[in-house]
């Protein structure tokens, strides 16, 4: 069921809704082989997929959805579907722009772009230009995304700078950091409040290392080609029944 089908799913007033929701979208390759069909299936519905949850996501509030599209160690899967991986973004973008836009949903990319093939940069680059000027949700792809790449990459940078003087090393401290990082473009909406895993698996595979410090987790049964609104609400629901601490008490 659409959002627009159920009154765009308002949740209660009461619930608080996270502002920053990542979503590492596992399962498609298990959903494929289910049905026989080849691994490349599953990631055709789970690009699918995206539309449907980003347009709930930015009709239930969140101001952030960072989504795990491809890693930094994907590339070691067979060069088929790495290379079917790579045309993903250009089907994405040339299929669903027109609804981005429609929506007011403005399309961020975290990884390092430089080494993806030119098409494949071309195009992701091209829906960040033209989208920039949205004020909605923030569609947040990490693409070629890696979290201990990202940590290092950063004290590589604050190394430089100290080198260079233009940093005092004393002077480096978490925010510091922080902004060295890849999603230091999201400001103070970087850390997600809300990491969602699909398909069951229990671990966080190099995604956001430093960013998901105190995230809640929640950890869905479902298949991403399967994540419904319905789960997604749901995952809220408990997201709200979160006693969210900080190390306090």
């Amino acid at each position: 069921m659409s959002m627009t089908e159920d009154n765009k799913r308002q949740l209660d007033p009461e619930i608080s809704v996270p502002k920053h929701i990542a979503i590492i979208m596992d399962g498609n390759g298990r959903w494929a082989k289910e049905k026989g069909q080849p691994r490349i299936a599953g990631h055709k519905e789970g690009m699918n997929n995206v539309k449907t949850i980003a347009t709930a996501a930015s009709h239930l509030g969140v101001k952030v959805l960072s989504l795990y599209a491809f890693s930094t160690e994907n590339w070691s899967r067979p060069s088929k579907e790495v290379n079917f991986l790579m045309r993903l973004p250009v089907d994405f973008f040339g299929t669903f722009m027109p609804d981005l836009i429609k929506e007011n949903i403005q399309v961020m990319v975290t990884g390092f772009t430089d080494h993806l093939p030119d098409r494949t940069r071309k195009v992701v680059l091209k829906a960040v230009e033209d989208t920039k000027d949205n004020t909605g949700m923030i569609l947040n792809f990490a693409f070629n995304y890696g979290g201990r790449a990202e940590i290092v990459h950063a004290a590589k940078s604050l190394a430089i700078d100290a080198v260079n003087g233009s940093i005092d090393p004393d002077k480096i401290d978490d925010a510091m950091f922080a902004n060295h990082l890849l999603t230091n473009q999201l400001g103070d909406l970087a850390d997600p409040d809300l990491l969602i895993r699909t398909s069951g698996e229990e671990r966080i595979s190099n995604f956001m290392l430093w960013q998901l410090a105190y995230s809640e987790m929640i950890f869905d049964k479902a298949y991403w080609p399967n994540y419904t609104v319905d789960n997604l609400v749901e995952d809220i629901k408990e997201f709200d029944r979160r006693d969210r601490r900080f190390g306090s008490v």
